[in-house]
């Protein structure tokens, strides 16, 4: 294997405008602040972002929305994000709303090749319309594609400079499944470690679904 650490700078050049991108985290905890900065500064955009939630204005991923560099958001939560409802409703950003658990399943789907989820929340309210259902044993799902990422970009607290993750309390929230559906996967990794110092079966995202790792710190 061979050490994936590389630049900030470089990590996030190798992300086009108009790219989808899986966010770690959940309002900002477990997400990848300085990866956030890094594209404000390069400025890429027409961005497709997909997350828990939009967070706050100043805040994670929030940024990148005042920032006017995303494009459409498919997101579970956007009301403590002001500027998120009022792009929205001006039409300058399309927000696709998922139920969170469904969000979730859609991410994992994606990571794992299945064809989709079968939910039965949604059914009978707006969520339902242009959507196939399926009738189980006289239940009625829906059925909810499947969510992929040209990339996902997740905070963790613990790398090796192989890959492997760990990571801290509720930042495990949608981190791990997220690494298995971007198709590129950068880490951000608030501490840095020799290969061997991450025990076997405290590894949370194996080595083997992550392409780079940056730091967490300035140097």
């Amino acid at each position: 294997m061979k050490n994936k650490l590389i630049s900030l700078e470089d990590a996030v050049a190798r992300i086009p405008d108009g790219a989808s991108i899986l966010f770690g985290g959940f309002m900002a905890v477990g997400g990848p602040s300085r990866l956030v900065d890094e594209i404000i500064r390069q400025r890429k955009t027409g961005l497709t972002i997909i997350a828990n939630d939009t967070a706050r204005p100043h805040q994670g991923i929030g940024k990148l929305v005042v920032e006017k560099l995303v494009a459409k958001v498919i997101t579970s939560h956007i009301g403590l994000n002001p500027d998120t409802q009022k792009q929205m409703i001006a039409g300058d950003i399309e927000v696709e709303l998922v139920p969170q658990g469904t969000l979730a399943e859609r991410i994992r789907a994606g990571g794992v090749g299945l064809g989709g989820v079968l939910t039965p929340t949604g059914v009978g309210t707006s969520v339902e319309e242009g959507k196939r259902t399926v009738e189980i044993d006289g239940k009625t799902f829906l059925l909810e594609t499947p969510i992929k990422a040209d990339f996902a970009l997740l905070a963790a607290k613990q790398a090796d400079l192989y890959g492997n993750l760990t990571y801290a309390l509720t930042a495990r929230n949608f981190n791990p499944i997220m690494a298995l559906a971007g198709a590129t996967v950068i880490a951000e990794a608030e501490d840095i470690l020799p290969v061997g110092c991450i025990a076997p079966d405290a590894v949370m995202t194996p080595s083997v679904l992550v392409d780079h790792i940056v730091t967490a710190k300035p140097r």
